[in-house]
């Protein structure tokens, strides 16, 4: 089973930073496309980013095009989602993902395989 930990969640001012971090256990993490997701209370897990399994390839919701950005790095087996001007909608609980042998970057929950244990975004006003 493959572990996934997030870290790099806190409380900013809106317009500030911040950098998540989800760090993976298996070796073979490039067999996986990652993704992360947030949930705020009340509401549906909503989609995020993706990245492809080498990084060539990615998907950001409309919602946050142009302020956030996700990368990985195999060797780390480490994927990242750099937040940038933070809004008070973008508060959530943020959760990566691990696709297994993915073909198509996925936008749904669903076709994720593994998933961490969230971290805490607040982008206060």
């Amino acid at each position: 089973q493959v572990q996934l930990v997030e870290s790099g969640g806190g409380s900013v001012q809106a317009g500030g930073s911040l950098r998540l971090s989800c760090k993976a256990s298996t070796r073979t993490f490039s067999n996986y496309a990652m993704g992360w997701f947030r949930q705020a209370p009340g509401k549906e897990r909503e989609f995020v980013a993706a990245i492809s399994r080498t990084g060539g390839s990615t998907s950001c919701a409309d919602s946050v095009k142009g302020r956030f950005t996700i990368s990985r790095d195999n060797a780390k087996s480490t994927v990242y989602l750099q937040m940038n001007s933070l809004k008070p909608e973008d508060t959530a609980e943020y959760y990566c993902a691990a696709d297994f042998r993915a073909k198509v970057l996925a936008s749904s929950w669903f076709s994720y395989d593994y998933w961490g244990t969230g971290t805490q975004v607040t982008g206060s006003s």
